[in-house]
């Protein structure tokens, strides 16, 4: 079942992609207590999220912290030295990287896909949420191939 705004947030294990390596992280810790903008990309270094989602967050970060919002954050189905890499590679340190190499957190908030014929197995799809405190307030899935309602500027026009 995908997870719906108002819901809280299931609790897995991630990993965090830290300057020191991979640091293992609870979703209900991680998410307690503050408001983030996650965003979820099937791949770190593919084309839409190396060129235009990441790029996205980064340059508008600023923006989205001066409307509430407490930290970015972005969850892939990759290791935390993939996202660590493609974290330093885009000047990305205003958004936290979250591993979820088992596609574990994909799985329990029912938003995965199929990338097999590419290679790439299950992933997360794409998408963006608002959480507060645990809870899902606003949810945005794209449609298979898209790029544009989970897109930094989107969010930006819904805080």
């Amino acid at each position: 079942m995908t997870i719906s705004v108002g819901d809280k947030l299931p609790d897995v294990k991630l990993a965090k992609a830290t300057a020191d390596g991979p640091e293992a992280v609870q979703s209900s810790e991680y998410f307690a207590g503050k408001k983030i903008a996650l965003f979820s990309v099937p791949g770190a270094y593919t084309p839409t999220c190396s060129a235009r989602h990441l790029p996205g967050y980064v340059e508008k970060a600023a923006e989205l912290k001066a409307k509430g919002v407490d930290e970015i954050a972005c969850t892939a189905v990759n290791d935390a030295f993939v996202l660590g890499a493609w974290q330093g590679a885009n000047n990305a340190e205003d958004v936290t990287m979250l591993a979820d190499g088992n596609g574990d957190f994909a799985q329990a908030v029912g938003l995965t896909m199929d990338g097999s014929g590419f290679g790439l197995g299950q992933r997360g799809q794409r998408f963006s949420m608002i959480v507060n405190d645990g809870v899902v307030e606003q949810l945005n899935v794209e449609a298979p191939g898209d790029f544009s309602v989970s897109s930094a500027e989107h969010m930006l026009g819904q805080l």
